[in-house]
Parts: C-alpha cells; structure tokens; sequence
C-alpha cells in the first residue's frame, strides 16, 4: 500500500508553514523537495568521507572515490543502461544536451542534414540544436503537437525522412504534461537512419525508464528534479557513440596523456567529465536513487495516476479555469488560464495561502505561445503530494476569483 502520509514525513520542507498556511507544495516539475535520506548522506559525505577523487592515494580520497563511483552505479542499475560506462555525470541535464548538440552534432551535423524536435521542448533541448544547426548548416524541424497537447503521429512521420540525423525530444513535456511515446520514437528514428535523444527531465520522476527498452541513443536528467541535490545531471549515451564523440570540455582528469605540443584523451565517461565533478551531489543523487527505488517508480505512478483523475474532477469546480494541455494520459502537470487574471496576480494570492506554483513561460516559450499564451501558471505533483494538497489548491484558485 502507498502510504503517502508516512513518505511526507520523510521530507522536512513539507512540515513548515508558509504564510501560516500548511507548506501545498506545488512546484516539484521545476526542483522536487529533498527526504531526509538525501540530506543526511551529503551531510555526511562532507563531515565523514569528503576528498577529491580519481587523484588520491589515502584513505578519504578512495572513499570518495568509491562513493563516487557506486553513484554511477546506482543511475546505471535506475535506468538499466548495459554499462556504468555509459553514464556521464554533468551538472545539469542541460549541459548533458548540450555535450551532445556540441560533441556529436558540431562534429556529424552537416549542410542538407535535419534535425527534428517536438513543438514542446524545453529551451535546454531547443537551444542547444539551434546552436548547432547554425554552425553546421543543418536544418532544425519541428513535428507539431494537437491543439490539446497531444503528440501528432501524422506530423512526425511526414518529418521523418532521411534527412533527419537527430531526434532529440522530450519525454514529457514540463508545460502541457503530454507524455510522449518515446520507444515508438527511437524505432522511428532509426528506421529512418537517425539517432534518438530524450529529455527525460520530466518523465524520469514518475514513470520507469529503461533505455535498453526504449532503445534511445542518449537520455538526459536532473537530479535536482528526481528528489536529489542541485549542481548534478546525468547524460546516457550508448558507448560505441560516446567513445566516437570528442571531448566537450577541457581538463584534469579527462585526459591520456599531456605534453606542451599535443594531448590525448581518456575514454568514456571520464572523458566528458574534465575537472573536479560534483562529488557530494553525485553521491547525493545515489541516495535520492535508492529511496524512490524503495518506495518504487510502479507504486509513484500509480499514485500520481490517482491523483491526476481527483485533480482533473476538483478543478471542475471551477468555471472559469481553463487547463492548457489536456492529452490522455498525461503526467502530474497542470498549467492553467484563471480567467482573465494575470498568473502573476494568481501565484501571488496562491501563495499567501501557502501554495506554491510556478508562473511564466517555463524555460519552454514557444510551446506556451503556440498555445495562445505568453505566460501561464503550472502546478506540478511530486510523489508527496496528495489529496489534501489539491483540495487546497482548488480552495486558494477559488479565493484568487474573489479577488478580481
């Protein structure tokens, strides 16, 4: 049985009070709350075991770098890649789709090549390809999604021709919740002679990722999404690729050998990985790991599923609320148009009654405008929230109404 109620005391944050309200946190697509068992093992990496890595001869240093390395582990065993290998620590998964866009694209992207992204993207997968496509020459195309956010089958395909050298697409999308097929997508794009690359910043906190199944070339995420500490993100790549890949940055530890005249580099992942890492959020993120592992990604799922049809009948109640993205089976997202107020004024009033939810454009303002809006408020659902939380939620929108 899911017991909610006993996980929501595994995190701390969730006991304060805010404006003398209970803390309804409503935030979790951009940044999750952090259990206890993540903030106990960075504590105790940086009070126990804390040296730098790779370098050391002594005791703390080959602690820190086992702890380090079972890190790797952990990611590798989460998302069932074949090989510790073919996981890259980064700092974000930002920079994990950029690593790509720069190391793979900036060295095979050429003059007449495409590449093909979703309307949805977030900026740090948008970006990164036009960057790229820039400087190559190549062309950057976008399959449409349907006016309820829904992926587009019939687009994508008419896109995919043998132009098409990267697939680079969300797993979910962080503004409309839409979840995207992306094993369907992967197949595709190597049917037609390309390579797959998913955002799974989104889809990787509520739902199993197995990346042998879904059969991607790359996948990003963030830790700091996935109840793990900030400053760390993982890049997988299928080996055979990344060791085809030049480096994407300069440094210590990612090197085979110096001189004045010429360098030579090491082989994934220490290749992409140059200076000192992040190593205490990397451990960090092992923790966060293993807890959602005991808990289980079925179990969260199926959670969030629940919640997502009482939230969907709750916010019924309110007439003059319209959700942007309303595709099936959609994930725990949910932007919304609260009449004709601003969703600035929204977030405010929500706020004072300890609710926290997220306004703007979501680091995804093409997909917001294609929409019809240039900004919109988001609540998102952790594996925290609960019912409780919602019926909050409707009552604060309900008193925001009173307002305007």
């Amino acid at each position: 049985m899911y017991d909610v109620e006993k996980i929501r005391r595994d995190f701390p944050t969730l006991s304060l009070t805010i404006n003398g309200h209970v803390n309804t946190f409503l935030d979790t697509a951009a940044s999750a709350q952090k259990p206890q068992v993540v903030i106990d093992a960075i504590v105790k990496m940086y009070t126990e075991t804390y040296a730098n890595v790779h370098r050391g001869s002594y005791y703390l240093s080959e602690m820190a770098t086992e702890a380090y390395e079972n890190a790797r582990r952990i990611v590798k065993d989460f998302i069932n890649a074949k090989s510790e290998n073919e996981i890259v620590f980064t700092r974000s998964a930002t920079e994990s789709m950029n690593l790509v866009a720069s190391s793979w694209g900036l060295n095979n992207l050429h003059e007449g090549d495409e590449v093909l992204l979703s309307e949805a993207e977030h900026h740090g997968n948008l970006v990164p390809w036009q960057n790229a496509c820039e400087k190559t020459g190549a062309t950057l195309r976008f399959f449409k999604v349907e006016d309820d956010g829904g992926f587009d089958i019939e687009n994508f395909y008419k896109l995919l021709n043998p132009k098409v050298k990267m697939v680079a697409v969300t797993g979910m999308s962080n503004v409309l919740g839409t979840v995207f097929p992306i094993k369907e997508i992967a197949h595709a794009a190597h049917l037609a002679g390309a390579l797959c690359l998913v955002d799974a910043c989104q889809s990787i906190v509520h739902t199993p990722t197995d990346v042998q199944d879904i059969g991607c070339d790359f996948l990003a995420f963030s830790g700091h999404k996935l109840y793990g500490p900030s400053g760390i993100g993982c890049l997988y790549g299928k080996y055979d690729l990344l060791a085809q890949m030049p480096p994407y940055q300069f440094g210590g530890d990612m090197i085979e050998n110096v001189t004045y005249e010429k360098t030579t580099f090491t082989i994934p992942p220490a290749r992409f990985e140059a200076g000192t890492p992040a190593i205490v959020q990397a451990v960090g993120l092992g923790a966060a790991l293993q807890y959602l592992q005991s808990i289980g990604m079925k179990n969260i799922e199926a959670h969030e599923q629940e919640l997502i049809k009482y939230t969907n009948e709750r916010l019924k109640e309110i007439p003059n609320l319209k959700i942007i993205g309303t595709a099936p089976n959609k994930g725990g997202v949910f932007s919304f148009a609260l009449g004709n107020i601003h969703p600035q004024d929204v977030a405010f009033i929500l706020d004072k009654e300890g609710v926290a939810v997220r306004t703007g454009h979501h680091c995804a303002q093409p997909i917001v405008n294609r929409m019809g809006y240039t900004s919109l408020a988001r609540a998102s659902f952790g594996l925290y929230t609960n019912h409780a939380d919602i019926d909050r939620f409707v009552a604060a929108l309900q008193k925001a109404e009173t307002f305007f």
